[in-house]
């Protein structure tokens, strides 16, 4: 039995070993027939297509949009004070954060028992003034008349004085009676200079009564602005904020109570660099009346208005660059002071030019063209604008060409390409131009939606009129219920 095993196993490392030496044969045969295969001729390869999407380049108008981030301001803000200080008997109705108050409205009324006391003091010292200056004047009428008795009078005694002189000469009079004649003349004369003096202080008296009614009439014209101003009232209309007063409260002179705003007088003021800035400038150097438009987005929803740039900052300030432009708003439903806010401004149209996605074009300013057997060649381009997801070219070279709009890195020069045409190179992502059938659609659906509030169904129905509309409007439109 030891026999039979141990030659059993002999057998088998005998077949094992004749099995791996097989083995080795095959693999030897198989290496001399592989290298003898590389040396012969080779299979010739297959060219590799790619597809890619092209639009034909048609040279057109484009209008560049430059956007910029802002804030709302108000136009037309008052600061409200305290004119008088005094304790505060009434409050108006709506004079608190937000509340809303027309034209002439009063706003805030102080204690008037003070004011209305001086004011009456004052007209009593007035009358009493227009009293003494009726009789300045009347006292200067009878002055006048006496002086004027008084030089009748002087006249008489010169002339019995001349007539004691003559019959003195004629040796009927005395020394006597000449000399008393002569004093009584001298008596004459010196009432006549006191009566003259009498009538230069009546005069003076006119002048003083008229300097004191002036000063009386002043004094009543004061108290009775005292007396106004213990009324505070509204300039124009508009809403409150930073309102800081109760009734019963004692307020000093020109204290603060509060702000009145316009809400309907609102610009924005966003900052541009200087070549934006430069952009918007006509022949002359002055700020073209761009028209510009706002956007706010409130959850998701935005609210958008209209305006025009109207004027730039005078100076550039510390720390700071570029400009800063203000432009005002048109119907600025929504909006508040202090919001910030997206801006769209629209610079002169641009002739000549073709608008592509930006990743037509490659990072050493060109782009790929179709040539002669759908393979591509590379054209340099001159690049306007860029703005968002678009570029703005100069058409030039590339007026009817085939422009590849989506560069990647499997296409190059040369590349032989399988072109996938349709669409249109001066589609703008984020805008999108509606046909009138999708956008009668869109309306009808907004109209018909029972649920929507009516400010956020009246600012849809804006957004759909316009010639172009956010994707992302039209997107949350047409989305079906709870997708």
């Amino acid at each position: 039995m030891r026999f039979f095993r141990r030659s059993l196993v002999g057998l088998f490392l005998s077949a094992l070993t004749l099995g791996v030496l097989a083995l080795a044969v095959q693999v030897v045969i198989s290496a001399v027939q592989v290298r003898f295969a590389d040396s012969g001729p080779a299979a010739p390869a297959r060219e590799r297509l790619f597809s890619a999407s092209v639009v034909t380049v048609q040279p057109g108008t484009a209008t560049p949009v430059t956007t910029a981030f802002g804030e709302i301001r108000a136009r037309r803000t008052l600061e409200l004070r305290s004119p008088r200080g005094g304790t505060v008997v009434h409050l108006a109705d709506g004079f608190e954060d937000g509340g809303a108050v027309t034209a002439g409205q009063l706003l805030l009324q102080l204690d008037a028992g003070d004011a209305t006391a001086t004011r009456d003091i004052a007209q009593s010292d007035l009358a009493t003034a227009g009293a003494e200056q009726r009789a300045a004047v009347a006292a200067v009428a009878l002055a006048r008349d006496d002086l004027a008795a008084a030089e009748a009078q002087a006249v008489l005694y010169a002339q019995a004085l001349q007539r004691q002189r003559d019959l003195k000469t004629r040796g009927a009079g005395s020394p006597a009676a000449v000399e008393q004649a002569a004093l009584a003349a001298s008596g004459a004369a010196q009432a006549v200079l006191s009566r003259r003096q009498a009538l230069a202080n009546a005069d003076a008296r006119v002048d003083q009564a008229a300097a004191a009614l002036v000063r009386q009439g002043i004094t009543l014209a004061e108290a009775e602005r005292a007396l106004r101003e213990t009324a505070l009232r509204a300039e124009f209309s508009g809403r409150l904020s930073g309102v800081n007063v109760v009734a019963g409260g004692i307020l000093g002179t020109n204290e603060a109570l509060g702000l009145l705003i316009d809400p309907d007088a609102l610009e924005v003021s966003f900052r541009l660099s200087t070549s934006q800035y430069a952009r918007l400038l006509d022949a002359g150097g002055q700020l073209l009346p761009a028209s510009v438009r706002v956007f706010l987005d409130v959850q998701g929803t935005p609210i958008a208005t209209k305006g025009r740039l109207t004027r730039v900052g005078a100076a550039v300030g510390e720390g700071q660059t570029g400009r800063l432009v203000y432009a005002s708003l048109n119907a600025a439903r929504g909006f508040r002071p202090g919001d910030f806010v997206t801006v769209r401004i629209e610079e002169p149209a641009l002739q000549g030019v073709v608008v592509l996605p930006g990743t037509a074009v490659g990072a050493q300013g060109t782009v790929l063209v179709v040539g002669e057997g759908d393979r591509l060649e590379e054209l340099p381009v001159t690049i306007l604008r860029r703005q968002a997801d678009t570029v703005i070219l100069d058409a030039g070279a590339l007026a009817g060409r085939e422009v590849v709009t989506a560069r990647t890195p499997l296409l190059g020069a040369g590349i032989r390409i399988r072109p996938v045409r349709g669409g249109d190179a001066a589609d703008v992502p984020g805008l999108v131009a509606l046909t009138p059938e999708r956008r009668a659609a869109l309306v009808a659906d907004v109209k018909a939606d029972a649920a929507m509030p009516a400010e956020a169904k009246a600012r849809l129905l804006d957004q759909l009129a316009q010639d172009q509309v956010p994707a992302q409007v039209i997107r949350r439109l047409e989305q079906p219920v709870g997708g």
